[in-house]
């Protein structure tokens, strides 16, 4: 077993979600040897041509990676770890925090074929496929960001690929309602925290209203200039925005989130073309925290 290799505990946590293994014909790479494979990738950052021999051959292992970004595969897995984690009681429920982090794009990551990409062995789209494949032109080059929400165990809830130009306030509700997590036992998904937290950047009537009628307690900072817009306007600027210091202390939960991801190389910098592929890439790397602890 090389270093950082899939443990045996984590593999038992891992292996009832995967899809079934098997195939007519050929031999077939078990499921653990491709995972670890796709896991050195996303830790590393190495061409997919690099990997070590004891993966087995490079194009099945990113073959399949490819395929389970591009139906899904990743993000129904993703949500059972989630449920089996809530069911053990090891979800912090009580505070979600929101924010995004940039990505540097490589050079690679450019120039996508312009044909809609297509789920392997089917005819439907992926399902995080973009138009613009998640790429964001700036003075810096090319970007693009990740929009994430984490609980209180600084672990990803919930995962959105933009642009790196576009703005974090319209893209809380999205990220907010990408929080699902089954329950095993029967019921509906746990979609909704006890408290949620942003930064100045989430402080739009939009937002606010949005956690307001989900009924989800939140704290987000106003900043200075929609403060004294409220006091310019009188009665007319509406009710005061209440700030609570103490929640909004533990701010730092999505901040070391987003570092714990950005740990993976393929994730700090994206070397995929496809975004449907990078959403697969960034959700592997979630995935593998949530089977750390």
């Amino acid at each position: 077993m090389g270093r950082e290799d899939l443990t045996n505990c984590e593999w038992s946590l891992l292996e009832p979600h995967l899809p079934p293994s098997g195939g007519r014909g050929g031999r077939r790479n078990d499921h653990r040897t491709v995972a670890n494979g796709i896991l050195f990738r996303v830790r590393t950052g190495v061409p997919w041509r690099d990997l070590p021999e004891r993966y087995g051959s490079w194009k099945t292992v990113y073959e399949r990676h490819r395929r389970w970004s591009a139906d899904g595969t990743w993000d129904r897995i993703l949500q059972s770890v989630q449920a089996d984690a809530d069911l053990a009681g090891r979800i912090d429920w009580s505070m979600v925090g929101v924010d995004s982090t940039s990505c540097r794009a490589h050079q690679h990551a450019a120039d996508a074929r312009k044909a809609r990409p297509r789920v392997p062995k089917k005819r439907t789209m992926p399902r995080h496929h973009r138009p613009d494949e998640g790429l964001g032109r700036s003075r810096g080059g090319l970007t693009c960001k990740i929009h994430l929400a984490c609980e209180g165990g600084c672990r990803p809830m919930a995962l959105l690929l933009t642009p790196g130009q576009w703005g974090d306030a319209p893209q809380m509700a999205e990220v907010m309602d990408r929080i699902r997590v089954p329950r095993p036992l029967g019921g509906r998904s746990r979609t909704r925290p006890d408290h949620a937290s942003g930064n100045k950047a989430y402080s739009f009537h939009r937002n606010r209203a949005y956690l307001r009628r989900r009924r989800i307690r939140h704290t987000i900072p106003e900043p200075k200039d929609q403060r004294s817009n409220h006091r310019r306007r009188g009665s007319a600027g509406g009710r005061p925005t209440g700030f609570d210091r103490d929640p909004y202390r533990r701010r730092n939960e999505v901040e070391r989130t987003i570092n714990q991801l950005k740990n993976s190389r393929a994730v700090a910098t994206r070397y995929d073309k496809r975004a449907y592929v990078f959403h697969g890439t960034a959700a592997a790397t979630a995935i593998r925290l949530w089977l750390r602890q």
